[in-house]
């Protein structure tokens, strides 16, 4: 789709000093990633080894037992040909050790839990390392609300929140990341023969450019339907996306005060001392 091709070059560069002035702001110059071995968390490692020198970006790989070792594989692929730092570690002992007590849980409340264990730990490293974690989230499941909130959602800086999953892939071939990881399937890798495609039922090709409709360019799903989608696509994708509006807020405050957090003190992060 023309309409979501990027200049890649101009995109690149934009996304270098975004996340190098970010981090300077608040007085850093380091950047830790959660590398998984997918393209989304390989583009941002890439993108901060740019950004930061590859000295200063920690990628992180933390599987669970039942992870794919050809994701790890992955994984230090990418920290080997940036020469960046990697470490690991494994979720598996307080996963298992939490679940004891719960083995009813279904799989959503497992993939939720490792989720969000493994970004205590981003940002428990984070504190050991004077570092940002840096996201790895891009639109597609920000919008779809496909992502764990306080998990795979949680950052400092996202230098992918506003690219579509098809563009992640764009931007990560001129960067060079390795053709293997980019043209994956992408999964969370959350249990064997997972896969983002299959849980969602569609392509990203095709969400991405339903939702570019739908959101860049603000047309009903009426309109939508009319470029070619069936209906009942659109309406599944534009629920999705009303429904997990809260994913993609602040939790709201309660007002009582002259001025509240949320809505009457919003001082810009680089405010002059």
């Amino acid at each position: 789709m023309s309409e979501l091709a990027l200049d890649c070059e101009l995109v690149t560069q934009v996304l270098e000093r975004f996340i190098r002035e970010e981090l300077a702001k608040f007085g850093f110059a380091k950047g830790v990633v959660g590398l998984s071995g997918g393209v989304d968390s390989s583009l941002s490692a890439y993108l901060a080894a740019r950004a930061l020198g590859a000295k200063n970006v920690t990628a992180i790989t933390m599987p669970y037992k039942t992870s794919s070792p050809e994701s790890e594989a992955d994984a230090r692929l990418v920290a080997e040909t940036l020469g960046i730092s990697l470490l690991r570690i494994a979720i598996t002992p307080q996963i298992d050790a939490y679940f004891e007590r719960f083995p009813e849980a279904d799989k959503r409340r497992r993939a939720n839990k490792m989720a969000r264990e493994r970004m205590t730990i981003l940002y428990d490293q984070s504190a050991a390392l004077g570092a940002l974690v840096i996201g790895t989230s891009n639109k597609t499941e920000a919008l779809l609300g496909y992502t764990t909130l306080w998990g795979d959602m949680a950052s400092a800086v996202n230098p992918l929140g506003d690219l579509y999953k098809t563009q992640v892939r764009q931007l990560a071939r001129h960067l060079g990341v390795p053709e293997r990881i980019v043209a994956k399937a992408p999964t969370a890798d959350l249990w064997p023969g997972q896969t983002d495609e299959g849980e969602l039922g569609f392509t990203y090709e095709e969400v991405d450019r339903a939702l570019y409709w739908l959101v860049d360019m603000r047309l009903r799903p009426q309109e939508v339907a009319a470029k070619g989608f069936s209906e009942a696509f659109v309406k599944r994708v534009w629920n999705m996306v009303r429904q997990s509006q809260f994913k993609r807020r602040l939790p709201p405050v309660a007002k009582l005060s002259r001025r509240s957090v949320d809505r009457d003190f919003r001082y810009p992060r680089d405010w002059e001392a």
